[in-house]
């Protein structure tokens, strides 16, 4: 279980989170929405181990982040918005390359199932010849390899084809119920996020989302 207790970011005077709660069971894939600049991606950060809150404790399976760093981020698949892979290379050269990176090892057949399993099948094509969608999902293969349990997702199908859209929240749906992974799911798309999430969070009193979340059906918390 993810359980993030109180969590509290600022900048300067600047303060972009305001205590903030929630708990998160294996197997959950959860919604995190707001209007811009409300502290969406800090917050993913954060879990991510890539930001430090001012205040606020986070625990993974009863392990404090702030104990145990090193051990909790190897248990982390982080996907930045900002596509972040090798154009030059094919498919299955960035999948080499980010296996080295990683701390376990993987066949090239592990490596290249990977990729089956998210619909990409573009194995020796250089990666700017590939279509947005392609990119998305080799971009989601890559932060897999490592097999993380909890998987964050900051606009992970932004600009791509509807078709690579649903490809992607059905891998991920079923990486929540057969691989209990622990899902974190950021979108402006409010329909990606009532039809793929459990539950959804929503940073902000902004009434456009408050408006479509309470007639989704979803239990919704609002920070």
């Amino acid at each position: 279980m993810l359980n993030v207790q109180s969590i509290t970011k600022s900048y300067g005077k600047k303060q972009i989170l305001d205590g903030i709660s929630f708990s998160i069971q294996e197997g959950e894939i959860v919604g995190l929405v707001g209007e811009n600049g409300a502290g969406k991606s800090t917050l993913l950060q954060i879990l991510a181990t890539l930001a430090k809150p001012t205040k606020g404790k986070i625990f993974l399976n009863d392990q404090a982040y702030d104990e145990h760093k090193k051990n909790i981020r190897k248990q982390i698949g982080f996907v930045p918005q900002d596509i972040a892979i090798w154009e030059e290379f094919t498919v299955e050269e960035n999948m080499a390359f980010f296996e080295k990176l990683s701390w376990v090892n993987k066949s090239k057949q592990q490596l290249k199932q990977l990729c089956i399993d998210m619909s990409l099948d573009k194995w020796k094509e250089p990666v700017h010849t590939l279509s947005g969608g392609m990119k998305r999902k080799l971009n989601l293969a890559i932060s897999l390899i490592h097999d993380p349990k909890i998987i964050l997702l900051d606009e992970p199908t932004v600009g791509i084809d509807l078709k690579s859209k649903k490809e992607i929240a059905n891998h991920l749906k079923t990486l929540a119920t057969e691989q209990n992974k622990i899902i974190i799911y950021i979108s402006h798309d409010m329909d990606e996020i009532i039809s793929l999430c459990n539950r959804i969070l929503c940073i902000g009193d902004d009434p456009f989302y408050q408006n479509i979340l309470e007639s989704s059906g979803k239990h919704i918390v609002t920070f």
